[in-house]
C-alpha cells in the first residue's frame, strides 16, 4: 500500500485543523503556510474532504475551513479511504472488484485479506486527536 501525496497532505491539513480546533473557520492560506504546502494543491483536496463530511467550508471574508466533527471522532482510516479510495493491498480486494476466477485455488488470498484487516483495524484505531497528541520526535507510540 502506497499512500499518495493527496492522502498525506489531507492528513497534514486535518491535523492542523485539529490542532487549532476552536469552532472558528481557519483560512486555508494560514494552514498552507504552517504546513509548507501549496495552497493551489490544497484547494483541490479540500472539496473532497468537505464532500466526505470531514470539514465545513465558508467562502468570503471571515471564511475558511473547520472540522465538522471532534478530532477524536475522525479516524485515519476514514481519511485514507476518502483520499485513496481503498486500503486494499491487491486489486481483487478492492470494494467493487469483480470476483477473481482464481479465488478458489488462490494460496495467497487469505494472507492478503488478513493484511487488509490488520491495516483497516490499525488505521481505524488512530484518530486525529491521537496524532495531535503525538510529539513529532517520538518513535511512533500510538
Amino acid at each position: 500500500m502506497l499512500v499518495s501525496t493527496k492522502g498525506r497532505y489531507a492528513l497534514r491539513v486535518l491535523i492542523d485543523l485539529a490542532e487549532h480546533y476552536t469552532g472558528r473557520y481557519l483560512p486555508m492560506k494560514d494552514v498552507a503556510a504552517r504546513q509548507g504546502l501549496s495552497l493551489k494543491y490544497l484547494e483541490r483536496i479540500m472539496p473532497l474532504l468537505a464532500k466526505g463530511n470531514l470539514i465545513d467550508a465558508v467562502h468570503g471574508k471571515g471564511g475558511g475551513y473547520r472540522l465538522k466533527k471532534a478530532p477524536g471522532d475522525i479516524t485515519v482510516g476514514e481519511i485514507l479511504r476518502l483520499t485513496e479510495g481503498s486500503l486494499a493491498p491487491i486489486a481483487c480486494l478492492e470494494p467493487d472488484a469483480p470476483v477473481c476466477p482464481r479465488t478458489a485455488e488462490c494460496r495467497t488470498i487469505a494472507m492478503w485479506s488478513r493484511f487488509q484487516k490488520m491495516a483497516d483495524d490499525f488505521f481505524d484505531g488512530v484518530t486525529l486527536a491521537d496524532l495531535v497528541q503525538t510529539d513529532p520526535g517520538d518513535n511512533y507510540v500510538i
